[in-house]
């Protein structure tokens, strides 16, 4: 049976839980969201990313309540959420500091939200219970947070917040205080417990990869705009302006003038360089300056010329940085322009033909590259 896939941003039907109507905030002359309107829907686990300072943590403190719109509406189930406190919202937080009581075992701190909303005594253990099961913490119930690692601190934080069954849960830098390792599996931790309960995710972090490996979709944030909002996997493969193209992942960006040619176009870029050539239903103006844009795994490089590539160059190695199952060659051309190729490390270092210094090809075809608006 196929499998249907997740996209109710596409369906007209669906209903978002979450609607950012025109919002502005400003702080004093600052100006930290500007006339943002953004949909999120049930059950999506979504990504703000972006620099220090773009404004995603200023767009999670409003939907939680510690900060109010200075302009325009938010919406949390068809509800405008104006005037209404934090603890009145269908909305839990969970902070990059966890903020666990030290005092408290992990069942109590779990249980602590629920005790204060006067539930069942029986109701409680059950929930807690449920949750430490969630989050595999059943062998550390009566363990202090001292007495656990950096990750369980975090699980403890996290079934705490579910504890409640919030809609929402917000989650700033969550995995900030983790190391790279641990990072890792618990993004794939969060993932499956996100699935499991069905609650929404709202994720902040300036971690590319992060966002990339557990969202349903990205927003990728410049100085208090949306700059696009789509999967991983097209903001990597088609970023919509060389902002999102730069700041996601590895890139080449070529500056070049476009020039139509048969199915798309050629790209005249640097003094004594061959046309470039790339396919694309965009709509250039003869002339016009544009911005080839290219991922270094789609540029294969060789010591030899190659006879059939729709576009090549021919630069030098002046670095090689060795990443254990990738490589990635950093190539000067004649003119000056750097370029990256990566290649993936199938044979042993001895084997490797390609060194320091070496006069190399690259090449790729005209479908690699996205072209991009100035």
């Amino acid at each position: 049976m196929a499998q249907t896939v997740f996209a109710p941003w596409d369906d007209p039907d669906e209903t978002p839980l979450i609607q950012f109507k025109n919002v502005t905030k400003r702080f004093g002359d600052f100006t930290a969201i500007d006339n943002l309107s953004q949909d999120i829907f049930a059950r999506e686990f979504f990504a703000l990313l972006g620099p220090s300072g773009c404004g995603k943590t200023t767009m999670m403190r409003m939907l939680a309540g510690f900060e109010t719109p200075t302009e325009g509406q938010i919406l949390i189930g068809g509800q405008d959420m104006a005037g209404i406190p934090p603890n009145k919202r269908p909305v839990n937080m969970m902070f990059q500091s966890y903020a666990l009581f030290p005092h408290l075992s992990v069942w109590d701190n779990i249980a602590f939200g629920l005790k204060r909303e006067g539930m069942d005594k029986d109701k409680i253990e059950a929930r807690v219970s449920e949750m430490l099961r969630l989050t595999r913490l059943d062998r550390f119930a009566k363990r202090k947070p001292h007495q656990i690692s950096g990750g369980q601190r975090q699980r403890v934080a996290l079934a705490r917040s579910l504890a409640k069954a919030p809609k929402l849960l917000l989650l700033d830098e969550p995995l900030g205080a983790l190391d790279a390792k641990l990072r890792q599996d618990t993004q794939f931790e969060l993932m499956d417990i996100q699935e499991k309960t069905g609650t929404t995710f709202v994720i902040v972090t300036h971690d590319q990869e992060e966002a990339m490996t557990v969202a349903s979709r990205v927003a990728v944030m410049d100085e208090g705009r949306i700059m696009q909002v789509a999967t991983p996997a097209v903001i990597y493969e088609q970023p919509n302006s060389v902002y999102v193209a730069d700041f996601i992942g590895d890139v080449n960006i070529i500056e070049g003038a476009a020039q139509p040619q048969g199915d798309g176009y050629d790209i005249i870029w640097a003094e004594g360089q061959p046309k470039l050539h790339v396919k694309t239903d965009k709509t250039f103006a003869p002339g016009q300056k544009c911005f080839l844009a290219m991922r270094p795994e789609k540029v294969a490089i060789s010591a030899d010329e190659p006879t059939d590539a729709a576009n090549k160059v021919q630069g030098q190695i002046i670095d090689i940085a060795y990443l254990g199952n990738l490589s990635t060659y950093h190539v000067q051309l004649a003119d000056g322009t750097m370029m990256k190729a990566q290649l993936a490390n199938t044979r042993r270092l001895s084997r490797r033909s390609l060194t320091w210094e070496d006069h190399v090809w690259l090449s790729w075809t005209d479908t690699a590259p996205v072209l991009l608006e100035a």
